[in-house]
């Protein structure tokens, strides 16, 4: 690593003249290494954390009862039924998949366009990511019914010529999900590297040495390594950048291949990654907020930084409006009886309550972001955020069980209605999703340690 000493003089190189900070005035590279690092090894930790840990812990024990029992009893116990195949459990996948495209977004594109804003989120960005995606693959796995074969959707070489249906969008799904999985986790390790040797060179303990120095892979911080570091880490965001938009194209794909009325549409694969980018930085502002206020990260995460994502949600949540719009549009110009159906259905059928609750949620409350009052009230924009969260869930849950509960054939309808290992094995992967994030924040900095001090300079001293 760089020297741990404190610049001469920190109020040096003013540069962005009226531009606010990036982090707040006052830091020096040895306060900021201070600040980041002492979170994981010297602070204590907090009650509230072993609060929210044991918490997260049985909702995620919750999930293991869910699975177990499902593995015993076969996936009769969801609520899933003839018409409605997919419900509950690739409403969840589709959403948990929409969250980890944030991580991605921030992190590879922000850096590939030089956004250095995105430096004091990026971390914590990648991790959620990581832990969406892992929750995410639950849900096809076990949909299945037979989770214990899912080898046999990889072109594993076999003498049985068992070989999975390549023109099936749900194969397509196994190869970009996986892709970007794997992509992103060693885009997240990449860059923690310098970060764990920082704390591998300052922490007290033993064991902490030992598994610090481990994971940071014999750095040294010399020119040579930082060479190696950037070219790799450079390469990896060129690689994350495609599958940004990639992989929830793949996803949309898994309906709108299909001829069911309300799937067969091409606005899907744009309208499904701008839903993705909105619900993923959602989901960076719902985990924010809350992260700055419990660990006096204010000077870190500025109002700058919740202010540009709450752009980003205006401007997403604009094109998702916009998909709705065309959707209901083309459906209508189309002449096709069935396609017109299906926006009617949606506003007066028997689950209008839930097309209305995601219009409202989706594109009536986030235009109050357009006013800078809202966008600088941070519990404004943390309700807001939650809003989104919920609204985007009742999206994927509108496209799947209205198209399939009602489709061509009036004597084929039927309705939904989840069971509770239904809403049991959502939750628990809430709690698998909040358990990973907890152990995170303790034992990895959550911000990036090296890039916050290479941005230092340009922290103008005296604006607010």
């Amino acid at each position: 690593m760089a020297s741990l000493e404190p610049i001469e003089d920190p109020n040096q190189a003013v540069v962005g003249a009226g531009r606010p900070p990036v982090i707040a005035p006052g830091h020096t590279f040895g306060t900021v290494t201070d600040k980041i690092s002492s979170i994981v090894l010297t602070r204590k930790t907090p009650l509230g954390w072993y609060a929210g840990f044991g918490t997260a812990l049985l909702f995620t024990g919750l999930l293991l009862v869910s699975l177990t029992y499902l593995v015993t009893k076969g996936i009769g116990i969801w609520g899933n039924n003839i018409p409605v195949g997919w419900a509950f459990d690739i409403t969840n996948f589709v959403w948990w998949i929409g969250i980890g495209h944030a991580g991605t977004l921030i992190s590879a594109i922000l850096l590939l366009l030089k956004q250095t804003w995105r430096t004091s989120i990026n971390r914590f960005a990648e991790a959620m990511t990581l832990f969406a995606v892992s929750c995410a693959g639950i849900f096809p796995l076990f949909h299945t019914g037979r989770p214990w074969l899912a080898y046999w959707m990889l072109p594993y070489p076999n003498t049985m010529n068992v070989w999975p249906q390549f023109r099936s969008p749900l194969i397509w799904d196994v190869f970009a999900v996986s892709t970007y999985a794997t992509v992103s986790l060693l885009f997240w390790f990449v860059g923690l590297i310098p970060d764990l040797a920082t704390l591998r060179d300052r922490s007290q303990s033993p064991t902490g040495r030992f598994i610090y120095g481990m994971l940071a892979m014999g750095w040294r911080g010399s020119a040579h390594h930082w060479h190696r570091y950037e070219t790799a880490y450079l390469l990896l965001a060129g690689l994350a950048t495609p599958l940004v938009v990639s992989v929830h194209t793949v996803v949309s794909f898994d309906f709108a291949v299909a001829i069911v009325p309300g799937w067969h549409t091409t606005i899907f694969p744009p309208y499904f990654v701008a839903g993705a980018i909105y619900s993923g930085f959602a989901m960076v502002l719902t985990l924010a907020i809350p992260i700055r206020a419990v660990y006096n990260l204010e000077d870190f995460i500025t109002m700058r930084h919740l202010q540009n994502m709450a752009k980003v949600m205006l401007v997403t949540g604009l094109i998702v409006a916009y998909g709705y719009a065309t959707e209901a549009f083309i459906a209508w110009y189309s002449g096709d009886k069935y396609e017109g159906f299906v926006p009617m259905n949606r506003m007066f059928g028997p689950y209008a309550m839930y097309y209305w609750a995601l219009i409202l949620c989706n594109v009536v409350i986030p235009q109050l972001l357009w006013f800078k009052k809202i966008r600088t009230n941070v519990p404004a924009l943390f309700v807001i955020s939650l809003v989104v969260n919920v609204g985007m869930w009742l999206e994927r849950f509108v496209i799947i069980v209205l198209s399939l509960s009602r489709d061509f054939l009036p004597s084929a309808w039927g309705m939904y209605k989840p069971s509770f290992w239904d809403v049991s094995t959502f939750l628990g992967t809430i709690g698998l999703f909040l358990t990973l994030l907890f152990l995170f924040l303790r034992f990895l900095p959550m911000i990036s340690i090296f890039e916050m001090r290479t941005i230092l300079p340009e922290a103008k001293v005296g604006d607010e």
